[in-house]
């Protein structure tokens, strides 16, 4: 096998270590320079392994059981995680047994299990796909899949884990000509206005990037300035604005915007997102619960657990245990608080968060509806096209899924709710 391979795979497991052994997410060690020293190839076959080793982590483990007496140390763990994972996606059995054997021998704490490695691997290379594939969907951990069965269901549960280890297909927002977007790229143009991309390659080199005609934007993720419906020349407040694609949204809209966002470095992504697209925004590195001011509308998607973007993050349940979720909850309820006092009489709110649990969604309305008494959801703001009545919530909000439009490709987990005040 070429060197580049062993390298890329040897970076996978680096990432696997960080995420299961110190409770790191891939996007904070890929921006602390975990794959820098690699090739862009490289680094896009390092970034694909984990994560691809991270959807079928079960199932991998399920395949090595088989052959072990005991587990080894992490990181061998994880070579023979990453190999097997390979090997059950068809690989070539000859150069992924090789260049873990390679990776293991490479160490001086891991050499002596050179043996073990090719045995297990070999083994498992026997069994192939066939033993891969009769195993059941892999399973989210305890600590995220009891609070989910407990709001949805054991069957809706299911359907959720379906579409994480399916993974996501890649969704545009259109800058300008959505339609015309969709002709030049190909793929599914969606009810609701992104277009869906099944196989898009390298995504810097795709047509239109450079000229910032669209950007990279999970279609659940680009409702919620659909529902604000900003309107051309109108002042809108977004708080907790970074990664930036509701941002451009507001700005391509024609309205004008202030985005804050107390992280610095995302703020900076931000700002290269709004040059590239040629959009205007006044950029603010500071704290949502101190903002003041009168708006006529504000947008509020509040810091969460990201639980609903685990299709495309599947790093997240490994490498997080729900001990912060107290925290986050008191967090969004004084933000959405301060942001209601900053809202005009007859000024609207949208509130969403990327979560799955409730409690960060439908339970954070209904109880700032009984802190706020002249505060009142709209629900006809919801009311859009590609939105099935079933997804709306006793509250008034749109309660989003990763299993709905499985026949599409899915969507993010999201809940998005539009405040009026009276």
């Amino acid at each position: 096998m070429a060197q580049t391979g062993v390298q890329a795979r040897r970076s996978a497991v680096y990432l696997l270590d960080q995420v299961i052994g110190e409770g790191r997410l891939l996007s904070e060690c890929i921006a602390a320079g975990a794959l820098d020293r690699l090739q862009p190839a490289e680094r896009a076959t390092a970034q694909r392994l984990a994560i691809d080793t991270l959807r079928g982590l079960e199932r991998a483990d399920r395949m090595l059981q088989r052959h072990l007496k005991k587990y080894p140390p992490l990181t061998v763990r994880n070579v023979l995680r990453v190999a097997t994972v390979e090997l059950c996606q068809g690989g070539a059995a000859h150069g992924i047994v090789n260049s873990a054997v390679s990776i293991v021998g490479a160490n001086n704490r891991t050499v002596a299990m050179k043996g073990l490695v090719n045995a297990v691997l070999r083994k498992v290379a026997a069994a192939g796909p066939d033993a891969w594939n009769i195993l059941r969907i892999p399973r989210l951990p305890k600590w995220i899949r009891e609070p989910l069965v407990m709001a949805y269901g054991g069957e809706a549960v299911q359907a959720m884990e379906k579409a994480h280890f399916e993974g996501a297909p890649l969704d545009l927002t259109a800058r300008g000509d959505r339609g015309a977007l969709q002709r030049s790229l190909g793929g599914q143009l969606l009810e609701t206005g992104s277009v869906r991309l099944d196989d898009s390659g390298q995504v810097s080199t795709m047509p239109g990037f450079k000229k910032g005609s669209w950007w990279v934007q999970d279609a659940a993720a680009a409702i919620p300035v659909q529902v604000l419906a900003p309107k051309e020349g109108e002042s809108v407040l977004e708080l907790c604005a970074a990664p930036g694609g509701k941002t451009m949204q507001l700005a391509a809209a024609g309205a004008k915007v202030r985005a804050v966002d107390s992280n610095k470095h995302r703020m900076e992504r931000v700002r290269e997102n709004l040059k590239r697209t040629k959009l205007e925004a006044e950029l603010v590195v500071g704290d949502a619960l101190v903002e003041t001011g009168a708006w006529d509308a504000i947008l509020l998607d509040a810091p969460c657990s990201a639980t609903g973007t685990i299709r495309r993050h599947p790093d997240l349940p490994h490498a997080k245990d729900g001990s912060d979720f107290a925290g986050l909850f008191d967090l969004q309820a004084a933000t959405l608080d301060n942001a209601l006092d900053m809202l005009k009489p007859g000024g609207r709110l949208v509130y969403c968060t990327c979560s799955l649990l409730p409690d960060e969604g439908e339970c954070q309305v209904e109880d700032a509806l009984a802190r706020h008494s002249n505060i009142q959801t709209d629900v006809e703001a919801l009311r859009l096209p590609g939105i099935d009545e079933a997804w709306f919530t006793e509250e008034g909000g749109l309660r989003l899924r990763p299993d709905y439009w499985a026949d599409k490709g899915g969507m993010d987990g999201f809940y998005i709710a539009c405040l009026v005040k009276t």
